[in-house]
């Protein structure tokens, strides 16, 4: 079952029909203590849709949600981070000591109005001069703390920013139009298998300047553990995004560009597009 967002309501996808929630308010969807279950209910009441929603309908998976990011959770982010720290001058064994530790690196990442959704435009910081999209499994939590759902992520960031120095990550992480997030919400009640697999794709121009793909039984911290952290100390009463890191970074000599297509593609879930603004 796919979950999708747009302007004349929430949007339902199940078993190759599409139904629209009229009326619902998204926020109300992540304090369901069993989503799936209610809306399989609400939808036998409800006619079909002719057709799904196009491309142009299809808005940001998000109201008042927080997006939340886990850091270091792949063994190529850790190195990726480590070189960052050591082009700025810095050392990187504290990136090493972050993948080994018990604690997890949580961190902020976006409110609503930062966050694009597929077809938006994500930019690039204008005093930066190395950037990457960075291409994550997105777990969708309800205001229990349970994982409800997941979704595709775009964490864009500056590496020479926090390369230069750890203290700049929410400089390099967090400004206008460094979050994507989509295309939908795919609910499932159990964990997506080790062997799903993530893919980057990036077009400069109309050909293909990168591509690198990654799966999930390459990620070091299992979902669970990163929510129970995050929600230690914190309520989310709307529910919450938590992007889970990244395990695809393009080789050091690459930036992105004005008019790149980044396209982020996840088994069960679909493809993010953004162009870069």
């Amino acid at each position: 079952m796919k979950l999708f967002k747009t302007a004349q309501g929430p949007v339902v996808e199940f078993r190759g029909r599409s139904y629209r929630l009229a009326g619902a308010d998204w926020d109300d969807l992540f304090t369901e203590t069993n989503l799936t279950e209610m809306l399989e209910r609400r939808i036998k009441d409800l006619r079909p849709l002719d057709a799904s929603p196009s491309p142009r309908e299809i808005l940001a998976p998000i109201s008042h949600q927080e997006v939340w990011a886990a850091g270091v959770t792949y063994y190529r982010s850790r190195d990726a981070r480590m070189e960052e720290a050591k082009a700025g001058g810095g050392g990187g064994d504290f990136y090493a000591k972050v993948y080994e530790a018990e604690r997890p690196e949580l961190f902020f990442k976006a409110t609503p109005h930062r966050v694009v959704g597929p077809g938006g435009k994500v930019r690039i910081r204008k005093d930066s001069k190395w950037n990457v999209p960075e291409p994550e499994l997105t777990l969708a939590i309800n205001s229990a703390g349970r994982i409800f759902g997941y979704t595709c992520g775009n964490d864009m960031s500056s590496r020479d920013i926090e390369g230069e120095n750890p203290l700049y990550l929410p400089q390099a992480k967090v400004y206008d139009q460094s979050c994507a997030l989509g295309p939908c919400v795919y609910l499932c009640s159990d964990p997506l298998p080790p062997t799903t697999a993530i893919q980057l794709d990036i077009e400069r121009a109309g050909k293909k300047v990168f591509t690198g793909t990654t799966a999930l039984d390459r990620l070091k911290r299992k979902p669970d553990e990163l929510v129970e952290f995050l929600y230690r100390e914190s309520s989310f009463p709307q529910g919450c995004y938590l992007m889970t890191g990244t395990g695809i970074v393009p080789p050091n000599e690459f930036t992105l560009a004005q008019g790149d297509l980044i396209s982020i593609t996840i088994e069960s879930i679909g493809t993010l597009s953004n162009e870069v603004l």
